[in-house]
């Protein structure tokens, strides 16, 4: 027995599948593909983002025939939990269409993604996204390569194909700290082991192995409260909080809203109405006083002598308003 650094923490599991022959073997059994690659990168991101979400790929390889992009995942499987390692998938394929001609990729897809935890949401040793075309009978047509595997360790029985099973059987044989080395006869399982023997562990790698437990725990705990909370109707009761603030707020609102209304369509009403009023007192103290001036000038015609008729073209007047100058 060895004492090992379990494969459930990222910076070990990166540690050990970033050795090219390490790799090559990994893909070579769960993908059937041969690569031709001489590094395989780590942490690697797309320059610039695709998309509004900037992601980032465990470990990353890609020949002139494929990419293939290798997830670890030891989190409780939340909602998205799928999800987001098909959008994970379709970043690297959209980053390859960078012109018009057509949509096809030059590239082929293959995205493997290791689920260690104990929290998976289905007890399933292999689950499969294959974008082929299919006919009705289920046939696939060979036009689209692209595929997305799930591979959860913790779930091997006997019908587990058996080209995949020294890799999940180590993957799950570390989680203890501990591994058998003398069950593993592949060459490249047998580095895997090499890779992560706890002698071997640095004081950097067994730091980001602290910070990943504790993070991990975290979550635990928060997820323990909020279930807790739920089983004790906190939640519930908030919720009823929140709405009937809600209602509260609304109906303060809508009285404030009515009154601040109510009061600015009064003194809007008073401001025109008092520049109507203003308007409409010049029109008539302006018409007053013409008229007034009409009657003088006609009081002063008459005194000449002109006749009434002509006074009233001259003034405007009517004959009977003449006559009472």
């Amino acid at each position: 027995m060895k004492e090992v650094a379990s494969l459930q923490y990222g910076v070990i599991f990166k540690k050990a599948f970033c050795d090219v022959d390490v790799f090559k073997g990994f893909v070579r059994d769960i993908l059937g593909i041969e690569l031709n690659i001489d590094k395989v990168e780590t942490e690697k991101e797309f320059k610039p983002t695709i998309g509004k979400v900037a992601v980032k790929f465990d470990l990353y390889a890609q020949d002139n025939e494929g990419r293939v992009i290798v997830e670890i995942q030891h989190q409780y499987a939340a909602d998205d939990h799928y999800d987001r390692f098909l959008h994970y998938h379709c970043v690297a394929l959209l980053e390859q269409v960078k012109k018009a001609k057509n949509y096809r990729p030059p590239l082929a897809v293959y995205t493997i993604v290791v689920l260690t935890s104990a929290d998976t949401k289905y007890r399933e040793d292999v689950l499969t996204i294959d974008f082929d075309l299919k006919t009705k009978t289920g046939k696939a047509l060979g036009e689209i390569p692209h595929k997305v595997v799930f591979l959860c360790p913790r779930h091997v029985d006997e019908n587990t194909p058996t080209a995949y099973r020294e890799w999940l059987d180590v993957i799950f044989d570390s989680l203890d700290g501990s591994v058998d080395e003398t069950l593993y006869h592949k060459s490249e399982v047998q580095k895997v082991v090499e890779h992560i023997e706890e002698s071997g562990v640095s004081p950097e790698e067994k730091a980001q192995m602290i910070e990943e437990y504790n993070w991990e725990e975290f979550k635990k705990n928060q997820e323990k409260l909020l279930r807790d909370a739920l089983k004790k109707g906190e939640i519930k009761a908030l919720a009823k909080g929140l709405a009937e603030g809600k209602a509260e707020g609304k109906a303060e609102g809508k009285a404030e809203g009515k009154a601040e209304g109510k009061a600015e369509g009064k003194a809007e009403g008073k401001a025109e109405g008092k520049a109507e009023g203003k308007a409409e007192g010049k029109a008539e103290g302006k018409a007053e006083g013409e008229q007034t001036k009409a009657f003088a000038i006609a009081k002063n015609l008459l005194e000449t002598g002109l006749d009434i008729e002509t006074i009233a073209k001259v003034t405007g007047l009517t004959h009977d308003e003449i006559e009472q100058c």
